[in-house]
Parts: structure tokens; C-alpha cells; sequence
């Protein structure tokens, strides 16, 4: 087993799993381009089916005149404590092959986006800062925003960033801001059969 943040595991795995979590505390500092796009260059590395890579990412910088337009696409909730984020980014999945009007659905594509999110989390982490995935979005708001034709998914949006303490949050979300815990691998994981919930 493997222990790192309040977290253990059953088996003996990498720590940087137990280490990636998902804050709401973010310090708000000015962060380069250059600094998110290394991490999103990970994250494009990702495996997916036919190597079709359907994931497509629209980010905005904090202090960028982008910044507001994405956290006002964000539910109340999340833009509460998003707005102290470096960057805010939208994860979207194309759901084709080829051309659209072939009509040739990909029934992968947000299982292959969901795979660059995993590695976006991971190097954002190996790299001092934090991802919060939310999918407290305005997915239709974001379609028309920014003009994502038919075909395309709203996936999720991403608040990135380093790590503040949570006295900048709500007195609410100071009560949530911890390292989360995962259900025994037993509860997910069935040898020869399925067991539903």
C-alpha cells in the first residue's frame, strides 16, 4: 500500500496518484502561457481510439480580457471561488470520425477526453500546481459562446493554479477543501461479473 496526503491506498501504487486532488483555494497569481500550455501539452499526449484525439481545449489566462467570458460560463457556485484561478479552461470532445457528414460517430471521444483531463491533473501536479475539473458549466452557454458547431461535446471546465489556504474560501467550502477518499477497489472492480449499485 501506498500512504501520501491523507490518503492510502490498497496497493502499492505511485504517490502522485494520492497527491492530485481538487482544491477550490487558488492564489489568483498571473501565470505565463507558456507555463499551461506545457501542461496541456501533456495532456494531448494521451492515448485515444485510432489515435483520432477528439479532446479540444479553450482556456483563458487570469488577467486576459478571455478570463471573465469563461467564469461567467461557470454556475454561480463554482465562479464563487474559480475567480481566484490562473486559468480557466473548457474541455471539449469532437464525436466524429472523418468528416461530420459521413455521420460516423466516435463512441469514444469523452472517454478519450476524459483521458487527456487525467493527464492534465497529473502533470499540473508534477508541476507544483492544482486542477479542479468541474461540470458545474453552462454547457449550452458555451456552445453558442463560442460557436462549437453540431458534433462537438461541452465535456467540462478546469480551474488550474497554485494552491491557497482556505481561508480565502466561503466558510462553506472551507469545509470541503480536503483531499477526498475513493470507494474500496472491490466496490468497482469485478472479477468475471458485474455488480451493479
Amino acid at each position: 500500500m501506498t500512504t501520501s496526503n491523507s490518503r492510502e491506498s490498497q496497493f502499492p501504487i505511485d504517490a502522485m496518484f494520492l497527491d492530485r486532488w481538487s482544491p477550490r483555494a487558488f492564489t489568483g497569481e498571473v501565470i505565463s502561457e507558456e507555463q499551461l500550455l506545457t501542461i496541456l501539452d501533456a495532456a494531448h499526449w494521451a492515448p485515444s481510439s485510432a489515435n483520432q484525439q477528439p479532446w479540444r481545449f479553450i482556456y483563458a489566462l487570469k488577467g486576459s480580457e478571455h478570463f471573465e467570458t469563461l467564469l461567467g460560463l461557470l454556475v454561480e457556485a463554482n465562479q464563487e471561488w474559480a475567480k481566484n484561478a490562473s486559468a480557466l479552461l473548457f474541455v471539449v470532445s469532437r464525436g466524429f470520425s472523418g468528416e461530420f457528414s459521413e455521420g460516423k460517430k466516435s463512441y469514444t471521444h469523452s472517454f478519450d477526453a476524459g483521458t487527456a483531463w487525467g493527464y492534465f491533473a497529473l502533470q499540473a501536479r508534477l508541476s507544483g500546481f492544482y486542477a479542479h475539473g468541474m461540470g458545474g458549466i453552462k454547457h449550452d452557454e458555451i456552445m453558442k459562446t463560442f460557436e462549437i458547431p453540431e458534433g462537438y461535446r461541452v465535456e467540462a471546465g478546469i480551474a488550474f493554479g497554485r494552491l491557497a489556504d482556505k481561508s480565502v474560501l466561503s466558510e462553506r467550502n472551507q469545509a470541503r477543501e480536503f483531499p477526498s477518499q475513493r470507494k474500496p477497489l472491490s466496490e468497482v472492480a469485478f472479477n468475471g461479473k458485474f455488480i451493479a449499485d
